[in-house]
């Protein structure tokens, strides 16, 4: 069902779709109303759209000598930087599909992934162990200007369609775990537009990409910024006094961040003020943010327009809106995710058979719209079940008020989400099993101020040990050897007890969460 022989073009047959809601589509409307603004800003350099559109030219150049073709998949790790954001609108752009990889994974998720999808190049900013010998690695901090001035400038080998494969964006770790998220041209088109319908993308826009751009959030406005003409400025890596920096030095109109982030950045400019009156639009998303934290980012920022955004990758990532969130501190939506973009439709339903349920009923949410993935990669099962009839599910448990505002009060999927990495339960488990001690594990998300949520593991030994605290350092120690230290546990519960258990057999995860979210759920149930 889902082969990569099969998948370059996604469209029912006989339909081969727009070829103007593809991702070259933003990038020739620019050339035409803004050939001589600057489209990024990264460091000391700046890159005006003639010059974007023919380093893109330049790259088809390349990637024919590099031997590839329409539908092949390329690797991309990297800082933000002007060069991530060429490779993300040309590769597609050239008919390619990206594989955009987490620059803080191990050498075996990386593997995984590269494997997974295919690549045959990986474009990538520093040196990488553990990579297949016959992977061609072109390192972009040294070899790739060269190479792309000595490249002669091609137009598409085959314009690409809307239904034809863009990306492939890689939502797990190691193992089964992880799954190749699928998104078309026409998915990441459609997340501009339902973008552009609630906030003013212009030609003044002088957006800052702060989130990394391997994660959706990172490129959640690249196409509603290049289509209105408007900048880009790269922010490599966050700092809060550095991304301060960069909105008053380069007045920077508008961004997202996770809300780790807005909390340094609130305390940042309370501390040291810089002259920020030119952010007009401040987002976040990726995890829950508490009041008491927009209240102190409002303060900070009284002069920008509030954004609160529930996305997924799956979704390309727009799901629901919740703008002018500052206006909203003492109102019970301000612990919403807001309502669906426009273009979106969002339900709630019956897990069990998927029937729609009423308003202020807990159920599974279900999404409808042209973002929704086409699929997973190479993963038929997870596809079918993941969508059917049009709608996605999202393996998230939420609620619906009389006004279309969206509360989440968990995750069936039990993914955690940590300072604005996904973090999936599943795979920490794993690691955990495998070292020779333990009998039984629950990981799971629990409240922290900063992160949102932070990893917690319950973990069932043979025997109990002499010293718990040393011990759970020790499984620590173990999972830093397998999995991403974001992923790591940062607090661990031994105990020798079975834990609960359903009828079927089932681990009871929401009994083992309850002590920690039970005042949380309350508010939002």
């Amino acid at each position: 069902m889902t082969t990569p022989e099969t998948l370059h073009d996604l469209a029912p047959a006989g339909d081969r779709g727009n070829a103007t809601r593809t991702m070259g589509a933003p990038l020739r409307r620019a050339l035409a109303t803004a050939r001589e603004r600057t489209a990024v800003v990264c460091g000391e350099q700046t890159v005006t759209y003639g010059e974007l559109a023919e380093r893109i030219a330049r790259l088809g150049g390349l990637l024919t000598r590099l031997g590839l073709a329409p539908g092949d998949r390329v690797g991309v790790l990297g800082a933000n930087c002007h060069r991530y954001l060429e490779l993300y609108l040309g590769l597609p752009s050239h008919g390619l599909v990206i594989v955009p990889l987490n620059v803080r994974h191990t050498a075996a998720e990386r593997t995984y992934a590269l494997r997974d999808a295919g690549a045959r190049v990986l474009f990538a900013d520093r040196a990488l162990d553990g990579l297949d010998p016959d992977l061609r690695v072109v390192d972009t901090s040294t070899e790739y200007e060269a190479l792309l001035a000595d490249a002669e400038p091609v137009a598409p080998l085959r314009e690409p369609r809307e239904h034809d494969l863009a990306g492939i964006f890689y939502t797990g770790g190691t193992t089964g775990a992880a799954k190749g998220v699928m998104l078309t041209h026409g998915n990441l088109v459609a997340n501009a537009f339902h973008f552009m319908a609630c906030w003013p993308f212009t030609a003044d826009t002088r957006w800052l990409v702060v989130a990394p751009m391997f994660h959706a959030a990172g490129t959640i406005a690249a196409l509603s910024t290049v289509w209105a003409g408007g900048t880009q400025v790269m922010c490599p890596a966050f700092t809060p006094d550095g991304v301060l920096d960069l909105v008053e030095r380069h007045g920077v109109t508008a961004t997202l961040v996770v809300p780790t982030m807005m909390d340094a950045l609130a305390h940042e400019q309370a501390a040291r003020p810089r002259t920020v009156s030119s952010l007009r639009w401040l987002s976040h998303g990726s995890s829950p943010a508490a009041v008491e934290l927009l209240r102190r980012t409002h303060t900070a920022f009284p002069d920008a327009e509030m954004l609160h955004i529930y996305g997924l990758t799956e979704t390309s990532p727009i799901v629901t809106l919740l703008p002018g969130e500052q206006h909203l501190l003492d109102a019970p939506q301000a612990r919403s995710c807001g309502r669906a973009a426009v273009g979106v439709e969002v339900i709630v339903v019956d897990p069990a058979d998927r029937t729609p349920l009423p308003p202020g009923t807990v159920g599974e949410v279900l999404i409808r719209g042209a973002n929704v993935t086409a699929g997973y990669w190479n993963k038929p099962e997870e596809t079918a079940a993941a969508l059917r009839d049009g709608w996605f599910a999202s393996g998230d448990l939420g609620l619906l008020d009389d006004g279309g505002h969206l509360f989440l009060v968990d995750r069936a999927k039990d993914m955690i989400v940590s300072g604005g990495e996904n973090v999936y339960s599943a795979e920490v488990e794993n690691a955990l099993f495998a070292h020779p001690s333990v009998v039984e594990v629950a990981v799971f998300g629990v409240p922290h101020e900063r992160f949102g949520e932070s990893v917690h593991a319950v973990v069932v030994l043979r025997s109990r040990p002499e010293d718990a605290d040393a011990f759970a350092e020790e499984l620590v120690a173990h999972c830093r050897r397998t999995i991403a230290g974001y992923k790591v546990p940062r607090s661990i519960e031994t105990r020798v007890e079975p834990l609960p258990k359903s009828g079927a057999g089932k681990i009871l995860k929401r009994e083992l969460r309850a002590v920690f979210w039970t005042e949380r759920e309350s508010q939002l149930t």
